[in-house]
Formats: structure tokens, C-alpha cells, sequence
């Protein structure tokens, strides 16, 4: 092992070994290098790689880590040590002690998918309402109290506990847990949150076996401590208070799950709790160039709450970062596509080594669908395309019902979506008749009195076919926002998905008001255009987009969209921060106290500090939310950061600077163009407009003409081209800055002439 392969802190981190240590790890500073140098020290200073524990967050990087480790010391020796993730070594500690904690050796472990059927079964015994204690939001609270290690009794005697799930009308969620936690011990059954649970009470009830433990690990290593939750926190102090001989490896700025309890206290307390411990810092970014380091530093600086560093980069400065504002969320996904490309075509840059970054899933919807437009190929990463997500595809399996009743894909996926007792026996009953008959399964549900069924289920199914058959009333003369809201509200799907307050449950509410503006845009702008807007076109359009394979044919060069969540860890040349306005990121949801902004701004950080060489940041002017044109102010983290590592750059149309990603200039001269932009909104104006932002206002007709210049409340700037028809049939020709050519019915378009 040759040190002078690590600078001068990496390497005095490495060779500590006398007492416990707190290793910060700036973004892109080598933390892995740290922690594998520092295994194979060790071994090489004369302790046994069965006496070493190192635990991780995922397989990867422990299988990084062994490879890396191999390296050093040869794969006999890696092969010794105690290396994983936290559960599965304490799964392999557990199956060795098993007896301690009242199982055999042989306990099966159950996945979070074993666990929700379980109690969705025990909520049925207990004859409770599942639409009240919905399964997922039941196994959230007993997980989080596992977490906490509140065990059953304890949990039933805490009155704040029941005072919390009184206030969530689920006052029994105690008496669930012990039923749960009774079936799993029956079963001989873990969960993934009881190998954390069980080692806490292996260790803590049997001193005899902690002290066994304490001298078999003799030293004991920690990645990504910030990420620790109290139960992972508990079980390190067990092992290491007496000999101290322990090592976290963490970056508090980058402390972003607290939704699932991850808490940074654990290593903004570190030292208070191992007293004497050392810190050591590692400053040297060697990923991102010197004016992304420096932005990132400038933005986290803003949070109180933090271990103070210096991150710092000998790359070369690098391009500003770019700040470009748009008009709408159609045009910033278009400009921000039309950027890809250019870094594509002008500076070779592949797909792959670009990312789009978004605080939420839903934002995916307009970027996929211009990407597709564009023929860029995509992947979304660490989830599913939005139109293949299942609240997505169960809204549009009742549209296409709706409109085509003998679409038996549709029907199969729906029938009991939202349950309502028409079970699997059923539907096989109907489709058996349908084939025997030569009819399509609509047409039995029609005639219900033909299936082998009782009264209580024919009834069900004469309900669910005047359901649908009360939808299909609409179709044909209704625009498709009016009755796509219809249709999810009346089929039940809203009620459902609105009920749950997991992440999970938030993320399904957010897709499907991303879906429902979605056809809010697609109405209006079809009205204007002069379009019909009706649910079967709609659907005629969705299902291009939906339909068309990503696979094979587009090879590994595709450019990658994820929530700034999944990219912690990952890196790209060239990456994209979308949506960054007031309400979207910082999220609402969690700005209200400090302690959430703060998590909020570390989230930021995180994306910013993903990029090697360039970075451009997007915001919209106006969203379409609710069915309405909702004016948005752009984020205040875009005032924190330094503004001598920004530049502004906007699309064409104020008389002053083209937009270079439209007009044919190369990403060079893009980056280089500094401009102001306009004016945020101010606070006074009302979070939801009903047609537009203030600022475009419907002009009068007579003032087109080939050649003027308007503004969109969508499309942004555009020249009018023509201008043609009569009265309530006037017609404008324009192209848009972004979006390329529109036709404009004038009586519903709206814009203002500039």
C-alpha cells in the first residue's frame, strides 16, 4: 500500500487509529479512497480482518469497497472481513444468536411488499376499514417505531404516540403492531427493520454477548454516517463505547433522508458523544471545476446547523453556471432540451454523461414527452417512465374504457380499482363466457344474469357498467379536462390516493395532478389552435408517447432524469437542476420549519455538486397546476449563491438577447451570454390565476400582423407569420422562440403583443 497516493488529509485520516474519528467528507473528495486505505492500514498495522466491521447503506458499495480492498491486501484477506450493509451483517450476527432473541437460526426475512400483505390481513381480522388504516400508512408507523426502538408494549403505553394516531383517525395502530409483531415471532419471521431492532435487543439485553462482540470487532468503520437513523446509531455505540476503536466516514451537507429517519444529529453530535474523538476534514473536491465548488459553498453556507468546511477544487474555473428563466414549464422543458442537444451535437458530449435533476417525479412529464419529440433517448433512473407508473396507467385504463368499452385490458386492470368486490373468480367467469359466447367481456357485464354468480356481486357489477356507461355520456361532447377530473373523482381514485401521507402516498397524489394539468394544457392549447380537445384525443396523442420503446435499439447513450434523491452519489459533465422555483425546491411541504429548510438547501447542494464541468439551472415563470396558470416566484436558494458564479441567460424576445440554444450559436457562446431577466412575481400577486400571468394579457386582433412580436403565457416569445379567417375564426401563424410553430385561434389564445 503506497500512501503517497492520498493527499496530505486523506492520509492523516487513514493512519489514526488511537481513539474514535469523525472523517468529513466534502462531495467528490474521496471518501471510499479513505475507507479502503484505511481497512488495509489497519490490516497491515497487525489487526485481523475478522476483527474489522465495516458497514455500508447499499451492496454497491460494499462490493466497491471488498474490490478496492482485494486490491491491497489480496482477496484472502478481503474475503475475512466483516463487511456489508448494516442488515445484512447484522442478519448474519442474528442467525448465530438467534436463541438470545427467541427465534431458530433458520427465520425467514420479509420484504416490504410480505410485510403490507401481513398487515392488510391482520387490519381485515380486526374487521377495521383499509381505506382508513390503509396498509402502507399502518406499516410506515410500525416501521418508524422500530426504528425508534419502541417496542409493541411501549408503543401502546406512550399517550403522545396515541395521541398521534388518534389525531390520523388510527387509534389502533398499537394493538396492529402487536398482532404483527405476535405473527411474525409465530412464523419465525423478520422484517427488514427488525434486524435492526433484534441486534439493539441482543446487544442491550445480553452483556455477556455484547462484550463478546466488542472484542471481536476491534475496530469498527461507518459509511455515510449521516445517513444513520437512532436504531443504527444505538447499535455502533454498543459495540464501540468501551474500546472507542471507531471510524465514521460522512458529509452532514449532504444529509438529505430524513423521511426515512435518517438523523443528522448523529453527526453534528459525534464528538459530543465520543469525547476527544478527531476530526478530520477532506476539502478537495477532485470531481466538479473551481465555480462549481465554490457556488455549492456559498449556497450551504447559508444553513446553521452544519460542521463548517472548505471544500475546494484545483480544476480550472470552469464556465459560470447558467440561469435560465422561462416562461412556462412547456418552455423550460423545451429550452432545456434544446440545450441537450447542443451539448450534444456542438461539444460531443454523450447523452449519458448528462442528467436532468428534478425535486419531484412528477416534474419528468414535459421533459420525457420533448425528449421524445426530439428523439433524444432517455432513462429514468431509480423509477418508472411516467406514463408506466401505476396511478398513471389506472387514470388511463377508466379514460380508455370510457371511450371504448371492449377494451379488455382496460377492464381487467379497472373493474376492481378501487375495490369493489369483484374479485379475480369473477372476472375469470366473465371471460370464459365472453369466449364461449363470441362477445367481448363488456357485453357479459352487460348481462350480468348470465354469469355464475349471487345477487351481491351482479349488483356490484351493475353499478361499475353504469359507472363507466355515465362517464361515456361526456366523451363525445365534453373536453377532456373536464371529464378526466370527472372520472377521477367519481371513480374513486382521488378519494384513494388522497388518503395515504407516506411519501409513497404523496409522490401518487403528485403524479396525478401532474396528469390532470397535463390534459389542462392539452385543452387549451388544442382550443387554440383551433383543435378538438375530447378524451379520445387526448388519449390518440398519450398513447404516441407511452407507447414508444426506449429498449434496445437506443443503446446505453441516453440521457438519464432522476429527482435530486437518486443522484446523491452519482456524477455527470453536464447536469441540469429543474423546477427551481418557491414551493417546488425548496418543497413546500417541507419549508415550514428551519430544520426542513435546511434539509431542503442540503438537497440543492447535493445536485449542484453532481456536476463535473457545466451546470445550468432552470425556472419557470408560470406553471399549469389545478387546472390553472399558477404564477411561480423562482427559489430563494437561487439568491444564496453567489452571483459571481452565475450568469443569466434568456430566450428571445425582450429586445436584447436572443436565446443562443435556439438560434444556432454553440454551448460556448451560450454560457457566455449574461443578461438580466425579468422581474420575479411579486409576493402580492395570488398563488392560482385563472387564465394567465399578469403580465400577458389577450391583445385585440387588429394589432397582429406578419411580423409582430408577442408573448404566449406558455409558448413565450414568438413572431406572427400570418394572419388569417374572419371574426370568431381568425387564425394566427407564429413561431416561438422555443417551441417552433404554432396556429393560434385567436379568440382563446392568449398572449400580448410586445
Amino acid at each position: 500500500m503506497n500512501l503517497n497516493e492520498l493527499n496530505q488529509s486523506q492520509r492523516e485520516a487513514v493512519v489514526y487509529k488511537d481513539g474514535p474519528s469523525l472523517v468529513i467528507a466534502g462531495a467528490g473528495s474521496g471518501k471510499t479512497r479513505v475507507l479502503t486505505y484505511k481497512i488495509a492500514y489497519l490490516i497491515e498495522s497487525g489487526y485481523n480482518p475478522w476483527n474489522i466491521l465495516a458497514l455500508t447503506f447499499t451492496n454497491k458499495a460494499a462490493k466497491e469497497m471488498r474490490v478496492r480492498i482485494a486490491s491491497q491486501v489480496g482477496n484472502d484477506v478481503a474475503s475475512c472481513l466483516w463487511m456489508g450493509t448494516f442488515h445484512s451483517v447484522f442478519s448474519r450476527i442474528l442467525r448465530q444468536e438467534s436463541q438470545y432473541v427467541g427465534f431458530s437460526s433458520d427465520f425467514t426475512i420479509y420484504d416490504a411488499q410480505d410485510s403490507k400483505s401481513l398487515i392488510k390481513s391482520i387490519i381485515k381480522e380486526m374487521q377495521l376499514d383499509d381505506k382508513t388504516y390503509r396498509p402502507g400508512s399502518v406499516a410506515g408507523r410500525i416501521s418508524n417505531a422500530k426504528n425508534r426502538l419502541i417496542l409493541p408494549d411501549a408503543y401502546r403505553s406512550d399517550r403522545q404516540i396515541y395521541d398521534s394516531d388518534v389525531h390520523s383517525q388510527m387509534p389502533l395502530i398499537g394493538e396492529i403492531y402487536q398482532r404483527y409483531w405476535n405473527r411474525c415471532r409465530q412464523s419465525n419471521v423478520m422484517d427488514f427493520d427488525d434486524l435492526l431492532l433484534y441486534t439493539w435487543v441482543l446487544f442491550s439485553k445480553n452483556q455477556d454477548l455484547l462484550r463478546k462482540y466488542e472484542e471481536k470487532f476491534r475496530f469498527v468503520l461507518v459509511d455515510e454516517y449521516q445517513d444513520t437513523n437512532y436504531a443504527q446509531h444505538q447499535i455502533i455505540w454498543l459495540l464501540t463505547q468501551h474500546n472507542r476503536c471507531v471510524a465514521v466516514v460522512g458529509d452532514d451537507a449532504q444529509s438529505i433522508y430524513s423521511f426515512r429517519g435518517a438523523n443528522i444529529d448523529n453527526i453534528l453530535r459525534f464528538q459530543e458523544l465520543y469525547k476527544g474523538a478527531r476530526l478530520f476534514k477532506l476539502e478537495e473536491n477532485y470531481r466538479s471545476t473551481q465555480t462549481i465548488v465554490q457556488a455549492a459553498n456559498s449556497l450551504i453556507h447559508h444553513n446553521s446547523r452544519q460542521i463548517h468546511k472548505d471544500v475546494y477544487s484545483r480544476k480550472d474555473m470552469g464556465e459560470k453556471i447558467s440561469l435560465l428563466e422561462t416562461y412556462s414549464d412547456i418552455d423550460e422543458a423545451t429550452s432545456v432540451i434544446r440545450c441537450v442537444r447542443e451539448f450534444h451535437r456542438n461539444e460531443r458530449i454523450p447523452y449519458s454523461q448528462m442528467a436532468i435533476l428534478y425535486r419531484t417525479n412528477a416534474q419528468s412529464r414535459p421533459f420525457e414527452e420533448a425528449m421524445r419529440k426530439s428523439s433524444i433517448p432517455y432513462i429514468i433512473f431509480g423509477g418508472l417512465s411516467f406514463y408506466q407508473r401505476k396511478e398513471i396507467k389506472d387514470v388511463l385504463a377508466y379514460f380508455r374504457l370510457s371511450v371504448n368499452h371492449h377494451d379488455e385490458e382496460a377492464l381487467k386492470r379497472i373493474i376492481n380499482y378501487p375495490a369493489r368486490g369483484i374479485g379475480q373468480t369473477t372476472l375469470d367467469k366473465v371471460f370464459t363466457t365472453a369466449g364461449i359466447r363470441g362477445v367481448s367481456p363488456w357485453d357479459i357485464l352487460k348481462d350480468p344474469a348470465s354469469i355464475d354468480v349471487n345477487a351481491g356481486i351482479r349488483n356490484r357489477i351493475a353499478s361499475f357498467t353504469s359507472l363507466i356507461e355515465s362517464f361515456a355520456d361526456n366523451v363525445h361532447e365534453t373536453d377532456a379536462y373536464t371529464v378526466a377530473c370527472d372520472i377521477v373523482r367519481r371513480s374513486g381514485i382521488q378519494l384513494d390516493i388522497n388518503s395515504g401521507h407516506d411519501p409513497e402516498d404523496i409522490s401518487r397524489k403528485e403524479n396525478l395532478q401532474e396528469l390532470l394539468d397535463g390534459i389542462a394544457a392539452f385543452v387549451d392549447e388544442h382550443r387554440e389552435s383551433g383543435q378538438d380537445a375530447l378524451l379520445h384525443d387526448y388519449l390518440q396523442e398519450v398513447s404516441l408517447l407511452s407507447d414508444i420503446d426506449q429498449g434496445d435499439s437506443v443503446g446505453d447513450d441516453r440521457l438519464t432524469l432522476m429527482t435530486v434523491h437518486s443522484a446523491k452519489g452519482l456524477e455527470f459533465r453536464v447536469v441540469f437542476v429543474v423546477g427551481m422555483e418557491e414551493t417546488l425546491f425548496p418543497s413546500q411541504m417541507s419549508s415550514d420549519t428551519m430544520r426542513g429548510l435546511e434539509e431542503e438547501r442540503r438537497l440543492f447542494y447535493v445536485a449542484i455538486t453532481r456536476a463535473q464541468e457545466y451546470l445550468l439551472l432552470s425556472n419557470a415563470r408560470s406553471r399549469f397546476r389545478f387546472g390553472k396558470t399558477e404564477i411561480c416566484k423562482p427559489s430563494r436558494f437561487l439568491r444564496e449563491i453567489d452571483p459571481r458564479f452565475i450568469q443569466r441567460v434568456n430566450g428571445k424576445g425582450r429586445g436584447q438577447v436572443s436565446n443562443p440554444v435556439q438560434s444556432g450559436l454553440d454551448v460556448r457562446r451560450f454560457k457566455k451570454i449574461a443578461h438580466t431577466p425579468p422581474a420575479p412575481a411579486s409576493a402580492s400577486e395570488p398563488a392560482h390565476v385563472s387564465s394567465m400571468p399578469s403580465s400577458v394579457q389577450k391583445s385585440s386582433t387588429t394589432e397582429l400582423c406578419a411580423g409582430t412580436r408577442i408573448m404566449h403565457e406558455r409558448f413565450g416569445f414568438g413572431t406572427v407569420t400570418a394572419v388569417t379567417g374572419h371574426g370568431m375564426d381568425t387564425k394566427a401563424t407564429v413561431v416561438f422562440d422555443n417551441v417552433g410553430q404554432k396556429q393560434l385561434l385567436l379568440r382563446f389564445a392568449k398572449f400580448r403583443v410586445v
